[in-house]
């Protein structure tokens, strides 16, 4: 084992201390003490959501198309047999999983993916009974919600899974880069968040339902490409995030039935660097609670209740893809009052943050080789 210390950014301290290539800790510092990343595993390719299991092991999914369990210690399942096939081009593939509320007793797991169609792929939810054994794979695999809509070539997924209280689905969506206009179409769901229950079947409450050329699952609408969600444990409220293209990365509370806007405003601009939004407000359109111009590229998104971190209870947590960080967010009530940018000479591209019931956050790199890290108080 070795130790050492290097200077990152803005004179940043940190101290790196390792025994094998895959078994390191950095410390890094922030408004509120040192923190401690620590590898438990790696070499996942391109990995996407994490899900903690009851006995504190860990799903993991990867991009092409693998799911596999981690534990604890940093040992590291072959892939699960049973998962579907996915459209792994792009921005495309095997993206997020988590386990249900009653998963103690009933083994359920929900996850989603590209699901290739004829011209491409759109966001397919599916559910099935994790296996976890010896051999652990996937039973009684269902696929209960795919998108409609012009397919995706490979880009704006979205694909982020919440479950409430009362055990009903929001499953986030993108706008497929090219047919953005159609989120704003309630005949289809393109750009949308939709609800739905366990089994797939459409909530009587849904706003939509009953409304002529109106899909029923929608919940929202004008929706970018959102790859994080989570749900307040204070309001009870679903949040989520969205990417805007040069400008205009947005955090939402979506609420039944109202317009995102997109893309008839916003704060960005085309990557052609032409203008795309009518304006930055319209009426009947929301304005999101905070938003980036430049980007953050965010992906991945939790709420911080634990004690290991007393000063971060209440924060909102998100990662950057494109700006490699981690981004803590205060709030008061439903407004952001300060931000913090978190481990930026880590220089990786934050895919995934989950709060663990450890206390800890945990994070999921997002490259060829990418990384389970988990982050506590530096000792």
């Amino acid at each position: 084992m070795h130790a050492r210390f290097l200077t990152g950014l803005a004179g940043t301290l940190f101290l790196v201390v390792s025994s094998s290539a895959l078994s390191q800790t950095a410390v890094f510092r922030s408004e509120v003490g040192n923190i401690q990343v620590e590898t438990i595993v790696g070499g996942l390719v391109n990995p996407w959501a994490l899900a903690f299991l009851p006995d504190g092991r860990m799903l993991v999914t990867e991009r092409p198309g693998r799911m596999r369990i981690v534990t604890r210690d940093g040992k590291l399942s072959p892939p699960l047999a049973g998962v579907p096939k996915v459209a792994a081009s792009g921005q495309g593939g095997l993206l997020d999983v988590i386990t249900d509320r009653n998963f103690v007793q009933n083994r359920t797991i929900y996850f989603c993916y590209a699901d290739p169609v004829s011209g491409g792929a759109q966001t397919s939810l599916a559910r099935a009974v994790l296996d976890a054994g010896e051999t652990p794979k996937l039973d009684k695999l269902q696929r209960i919600f795919q998108q409609e809509g012009p397919p995706s070539s490979g880009n704006h997924f979205g694909c982020r899974i919440v479950q409430m209280p009362d055990g009903n689905l929001f499953l986030t969506m993108g706008d497929h880069y090219r047919p953005r206009d159609d989120a704003q179409n309630l005949g289809n769901h393109i750009g949308k968040i939709v609800r739905i229950a366990p089994d797939g079947s459409v909530p009587k409450d849904n706003p939509f339902v009953g409304k002529q050329g109106a899909k029923p699952e929608i919940w929202s609408y004008g929706h970018r490409n959102s790859q994080g969600a989570a749900l307040n444990p204070t309001s009870g409220k679903l949040w989520m995030h969205e990417h805007g293209p040069r400008g205009g990365d947005e955090i939402n509370i979506p609420e039944a039935g109202k317009n995102y806007g997109w893309p008839v405003i916003g704060f960005g601009i085309d990557y052609s660097g032409l203008r795309i939004h009518e304006a930055t407000h319209k009426p009947g359109m929301e304005q999101p609670i905070v938003q980036w111009t430049p980007v953050i590229a965010p992906s991945g998104m939790a709420f911080y209740q634990s004690d290991l971190f007393p000063k971060w209870r209440g924060n909102v947590f998100i990662g950057g893809l494109a700006t490699r960080m981690l981004v803590r967010l205060e709030l008061n009530g439903e407004k952001v009052v300060r931000e913090e940018r978190l481990l930026r000479d880590l220089n990786e591209r934050i895919r995934d943050v989950r709060a663990g019931p450890d206390g800890a956050l945990w994070l999921l790199t997002d490259n060829s080789a990418g990384r389970v890290l988990r982050l506590s108080p530096a000792k």
